[in-house]
């Protein structure tokens, strides 16, 4: 039995957004540098993501990985990165998806996001200090 996915999208409408927004991100004068920090093979990094997103909303199971770790690891990925990263993306799909499509994802992602800010935030609040529930 199959899964039927999140909303109507293909798994080439999926690479085509992550190709175009990672194209934004190289461009970016606060994301691009962060990314290329950690990211030397762009083609592979592109089809990861792909992947994770594919995994998202096609239920594809083709992505084994652990985003909140790389995230929390990274060590220059800040909280404040998440509201540009969220703008471009959001960007991005409304230049390349019809108007439902864009919204469904926006709100997965948005989802997505807020829990790996909410993460980095955790991993960088001093010791003994409570998290900040929001």
């Amino acid at each position: 039995m199959s899964i039927p996915s999140r909303f109507e999208i293909s798994a080439a409408q999926i690479d085509q957004v992550v190709a175009r927004f990672y194209a934004a991100i190289r461009r970016d004068t606060t994301l691009g540098p962060v990314f290329a920090r950690h990211v030397s093979d762009w083609p592979a990094h592109e089809e990861k993501i792909a992947r994770f997103w594919r995994n998202a909303i096609l239920f594809e199971r083709s992505y084994d990985g652990n985003p909140m770790r790389v995230h929390r690891e990274a060590g220059d990925v800040r909280p404040e990165h998440f509201t540009p990263w969220l703008a471009l993306f959001d960007r991005t799909l409304r230049d390349t998806l019809p108007d439902p499509a864009a919204d469904a994802w926006s709100a997965l992602a948005h989802r997505i996001g807020a829990g790996l800010r909410l993460g980095v935030e955790d991993q960088q609040r001093p010791a003994g200090q409570p998290p900040v529930l929001r």
